[in-house]
């Protein structure tokens, strides 16, 4: 009878006990905005990419190892440890001065591809063994006629904030890694999707990588919500952060060579001040502060996410400790 192999990155199932396994065997590493494996040097920026790291360790299928827990590191409170209450904030400080952005030039930058395909190309090989690119599915192409197939994944983004773990496009929260990676699929199509279009994804033709999204997270006071967006390198004189009354613009490109770009207009809980609120561009993120316009606690960053249904408690400004 065939099992299911619970190594972490394989997850295949086999019949044979003595059939080759591929898998990391060390636990996943999240630390500032970063992932990636303990026991291989490969550190990426989307969750995507994390899935793509080559496994590291060649060995037997098994039915009973336990994967290891999350690596903790210092700082790291918010991503790897169970929710906890934010403490009071202290009084924020004066506004920061924005970042200049440059003066506007005639567009030069090529647009991007347009999206990457929901179906594979017809006339693209399938290799034996790939593995459905739809999040959460995890089905391996066995070859042959492709007949009764069922394809169940979540089409939105993860979400990482105050130690819980989810998708964007379903209600379900979980603190564990290993429970997040077992999140059933939220939505169905009738075929999988192993090779797209074939195109190689996140690229342009200006040479850019781009990132469809970037890890974020937030924390908030009576009058303001502090939020992180995590991109490393960010170029501060090319990056572009605009202030709407329920949105905030990115166009973020890093100096990395070659340079990756996230640009994205995010749909905020709530209205802002955009005269009085601010950012800044730090070594590992941008920190934006946003001066609520209302005055109402935000149960989440982003209108477009499912609320937890979390109490968020709100820290009181200038209160002594």
């Amino acid at each position: 009878m065939a099992q299911k192999c619970v190594h972490q990155s394989c997850g295949k199932m086999f019949t044979d006990p003595e059939e080759e396994c591929n898998y990391h065997p060390g636990p996943p590493i999240f630390h500032e905005g970063q992932k990636g494996w303990k026991c291989c040097k490969p550190r990426v920026l989307t969750f995507d990419e994390f899935l793509s790291i080559t496994p590291c360790t060649t060995g037997k299928h098994s039915t009973t190892d336990l994967p290891p827990t999350i690596e903790k590191k210092q700082g790291e409170a918010l991503e790897t440890s169970p929710a906890v209450s934010q403490p009071p904030a202290p009084a924020p400080a004066a506004p920061r001065n924005p970042v200049a952005a440059p003066a506007p030039q005639a567009p030069s930058t090529p647009l991007p591809p347009p999206p990457e395909s929901e179906d594979d190309e017809p006339s693209l090989e399938i290799p034996k063994g790939k593995i459905c690119r739809r999040k959460a599915c995890g089905v391996q192409y066995e070859g042959g006629e492709r007949k009764g197939e069922k394809c169940v994944f979540h089409p939105g983004a993860p979400i990482f904030h105050e130690g819980s773990k989810g998708y964007t496009c379903c209600k379900r929260r979980v603190l564990e890694f290993d429970e997040f990676m077992k999140i059933e699929g939220c939505q169905t199509k009738e075929r999988h999707m192993f090779v797209g279009s074939g195109r190689k994804k996140g690229g342009n033709s200006a040479g850019e990588e781009v990132l469809e999204t970037v890890r974020h997270d937030f924390y908030q006071t009576a009058t303001t919500v502090i939020a992180s967006f995590f991109l490393k390198k960010i170029n501060k004189e090319t990056a572009k952060v605009d202030f709407l009354s329920n949105e905030i613009s990115l166009d973020l490109i890093t100096t990395d060579t070659p340079p990756k770009r996230y640009k994205s207009t995010v749909p905020l809980f709530g209205p802002i001040d955009t005269a009085a609120s601010s950012f800044k561009i730090m070594g590992t993120k941008l920190e934006v502060t946003f001066v609520k316009a209302d005055g109402s606690s935000w149960p989440v960053l982003r209108s477009d996410e499912q609320r937890t249904g979390e109490i968020i408690q709100v820290g009181k400004a200038g209160r002594a400790i």
